[in-house]
């Protein structure tokens, strides 16, 4: 089992430089064709304009998105251009309320879609619906790559954020080419609940599920000594020098995540090395 269709969405192409390097990597060490959308976004919201001026500044929008889109395609292909792999660069305009409607129905079709953090300076609010539609609309697991990663090298070091729920579940077996490829898996559970499913052996079956498919997995049960769980977790990481997170996205609703915060948002924020995500 291996990633063969790997899909990254590119809107800045000075931000993006991190996620299509990792893009690249990933395609060669799999063998798999690497689509790239260039897209252009009208970042407007039809409805509020002042009365008589609609039609300009949709219009002036418009061509703004589309020069964007090009900008991007021309820097795309001139990365690419050059490289032995298998790719493909498609082009379009979107409005930003749209996004997960396109973006979606691209991701369905892909194995991983690989994105860098939608949150920090110079990122706009469309790259935070690309990686939430990725997610929800597509289906897909998403890679997110914080700045400065390259991808050059598979991770070795695997740590997996494993908390029983569903969406755990699926971020492991949509991570499964990952796992295999590491050499060590670091099962990490946080405060098990004292009666939970899992309280006499906590990560024990996971362990054993990843076992079959030929995974070195061990498991690490931390205690909840900081105040949110994504600090744990990076703390973890850095402790470990682990190489990159596997964890579920999105266990609470997004809008409370987005209000309240929640290990999924703080993760894409801080996250120090890579984060495998699904829903």
């Amino acid at each position: 089992m291996s990633y063969k269709s790997i899909l990254t969405i590119v809107t800045d192409p000075a931000a993006a430089g991190s996620q299509l390097e990792t893009a690249i990597a990933v395609a060669r060490r799999q063998d798999a064709h690497l689509d790239v959308l260039c897209l252009g976004v009208d970042r407007t919201q039809t409805g509020y304009y002042y009365a008589g001026a609609t039609a300009f500044v949709q219009q002036e929008v418009l061509d703004r998105a589309q020069k964007d889109a090009r900008e991007v395609e021309a820097a795309v292909k001139a990365r690419l251009g050059a490289e032995d792999i298998r790719w493909g660069a498609d082009t379009l305009v979107v409005q930003i309320g749209a996004i997960a409607t396109v973006v979606g129905l691209r991701a369905r079709f892909a194995d991983l879609v690989v994105m860098g953090q939608p949150y920090g300076k110079g990122r706009g609010q469309e790259l935070e619906a690309i990686v939430e539609a990725a997610l929800f609309e597509g289906q897909v697991p998403v890679l997110i790559v914080p700045d400065g990663y390259t991808g050059a090298a598979a991770a070795a070091r695997v740590v997996v954020a494993w908390n029983q729920s569903n969406e755990a579940m699926s971020a492991v077996r949509k991570a499964l080419p990952a796992l295999k490829a590491a050499k060590l898996v670091d099962i990490t559970v946080i405060d098990p609940p004292a009666h939970g499913p899992e309280r006499s052996d906590p990560g024990g079956q996971l362990s054993q599920m990843l076992a079959r498919h030929g995974v070195h997995a061990e498991v690490s049960v931390l205690a909840k000594t900081m105040p949110r769980i994504s600090d744990v977790l990076n703390r973890h990481v850095r402790d470990t020098n682990a190489d990159m997170i596997i964890m579920g996205a999105y266990g609470h609703s997004r809008f409370r995540e987005a209000i309240l915060g929640g290990a999924t948002r703080n993760m894409l924020e801080l996250a120090e090395v890579p984060v495998l995500m699904a829903h």
